[in-house]
């Protein structure tokens, strides 16, 4: 029967492990993804979970782990942050190389140097090339739905790629939140035991995984499989979304939630805990007469870009608000939505607001100030600025 307990986001993501079955838990402690470590360890202790834990001495031990016991036909979940995330990005290759349905929670936090335990995307979306599926999550419960959720689109045949689950550490991290903790036998009939497609402990029916291909005569067909994968995801992550919330009556819109967009003509477009910020904001300003709505872009990889179009077909006006930023460049969400609007000849002003970086606070009254801005600087229906850094000091 389902419950309601009071969770902070990482306590959500170990009671989504519970319920999925999970089978192996290698992990090496990092700030502020360890509380999950602690979660598992105490529900393993108590019998609630019949897992084996395994405590690495490396984030880069942690994911060989993980790819070495799914690859034996165990279900497999794991979790880093920052620069363990970033030590583990060699194998992280190898579990999308080797086709297998790893479950990771990426708990954001900032890269050093400057060192510090803020928190942004940056880490999160610079593993964004590794074949993994990148889903960005705004709460509690919706981290909790997802590891289960995960799981199923990640095991999908048609599919067969690991899930990264983004949010960010601290501010959701470590927050408490009351958070319904679905029915166990429920679970199992949404996601039965996990069947692997190959497994090297069958040994009726050998197989390699992580062959060599030294002259790279096979690499363009493996690459393209791998994007075959993703596009295929596309529509499962819908489906399962779907069925998710037919059977426990929460959907999250798959791709993109679209919040107040019946008929706006401006719009921004956010990730993770700046969507929950941006829904007041938009509300405030929806009070003051703004035809204004809200995406929450959920899933970065694979980047949703037919919908991107469809939704935005109508705007005069889109903000993308980048918890991240790719040096030299710009914000990386802006530079996603902006090469897939690039070719149509009727598109929205398109404008970009880096801000947040390592944790720094976003308020209401920054995004309204941000939409001030933007309906300011393209009064001739012209952008003036596509690149903005907000609230540094001392411009």
């Amino acid at each position: 029967m389902a419950k309601q307990m009071m969770l902070t986001g990482n306590y959500a993501a170990a009671y989504g492990v519970k319920l999925a079955d999970v089978d192996v838990v290698p992990i090496y402690p990092i700030t502020p993804q360890t509380s999950i470590i602690e979660k598992i360890v105490e529900l393993i202790d108590k019998k609630e979970i019949d897992a084996e834990f395994i405590p690495a001495e490396s984030e880069h031990s942690v994911m060989a782990m993980a790819v070495s016991a799914q690859a034996t036909g165990a279900r497999c979940f794991t979790a880093s942050s920052a620069q363990g995330l970033v030590y583990m990005h060699e194998n992280l290759f190898v579990a999308s190389g080797c086709r297998l349905p790893v479950v990771m929670c990426m708990v954001c936090r900032a890269l050093g140097t400057p060192q510090g335990l803020g928190y942004d995307f940056g880490d999160a979306l610079d593993q964004r090339d590794t074949s993994w599926i990148q889903i960005y999550l705004e709460d509690a419960q919706e981290i909790l739905d997802m590891v289960i959720q995960a799981y199923k689109i990640a095991e999908d045949k048609k599919v067969l790629l690991p899930v990264a689950i983004a949010y960010e550490g601290f501010a959701i991290s470590h927050y408490l939140e009351p958070v319904t903790i679905p029915d166990r036998e429920m679970v199992k009939t949404f996601l039965p035991a996990y069947t692997p497609h190959v497994a090297l402990s069958d040994v009726e029916n050998p197989v390699q995984m992580g062959y060599c291909d030294m002259n790279g005569s096979l690499m363009t067909e493996i690459r393209y499989q791998q994007h075959e994968a993703m596009e295929n995801a596309k529509s499962v992550i819908e489906k399962v979304d779907l069925e998710y919330g037919k059977i426990f009556g929460r959907s999250y819109g798959g791709h993109i939630e679209k919040i107040m967009m019946e008929d706006a003509q401006i719009a921004i477009l956010a990730m993770g805990s700046i969507v929950s910020t941006s829904r007041i904001a938009v509300t405030t300003l929806r009070e003051k007469g703004l035809k204004i709505g809200l995406l929450k872009l959920r899933v970065f990889r694979p980047f949703p870009w037919e919908k991107i179009i469809d939704i935005t077909k109508n705007l005069k006006m889109l903000i993308v608000l980048d918890r991240d930023v790719s040096i030299g460049s710009t914000g990386i969400v802006y530079s996603e939505v902006a090469g897939a609007l690039y070719n149509l000849e009727k598109r929205p002003l398109l404008l970009n607001y880096i801000l947040g970086l390592g944790g720094r606070d976003i308020t209401v009254e920054m995004i309204v100030d941000i939409v001030s801005k933007s309906i300011n600087d393209t009064k001739n229906g012209k952008v003036q600025s596509h690149v903005n850094w907000y609230g540094v000091r001392g411009l």
